[in-house]
């Protein structure tokens, strides 16, 4: 039915087309921690920049996932299982 009489071509076109979401996600550490996280959340697939900042949270990664959910699986499996993370805050990316 619907999408059966596409080109194969356009339907792989179609699939390599899925939108992706963007975050930040700000992260706190355990006091001495932060260069140490960091360069661990860095090395993540799925992490674009990561910085150690100052102010109220010690790291702050930009992300990507397909979709929220897997944003949210991400975070919680990769960046909060990271050893010296007190935290995190997830700011998705509006624009």
């Amino acid at each position: 039915t619907c999408g059966q009489n596409l080109p194969q071509r356009r339907i792989h076109t179609l699939e390599r087309n899925v939108m992706s979401v963007s975050a930040y996600v700000f992260v706190e550490t355990t006091t001495g921690k932060a260069r140490e996280v960091n360069a661990a959340v860095s090395q993540i697939a799925g992490v674009v920049r990561c910085n150690t900042v100052t102010g109220p949270y010690d790291v702050i990664a930009l992300v990507e996932a397909e979709d929220v959910r897997q944003l949210g699986d991400f975070v919680v499996s990769k960046i909060q299982a990271t050893p010296g993370v007190l935290r995190t805050m997830t700011n998705i990316v509006a624009d």
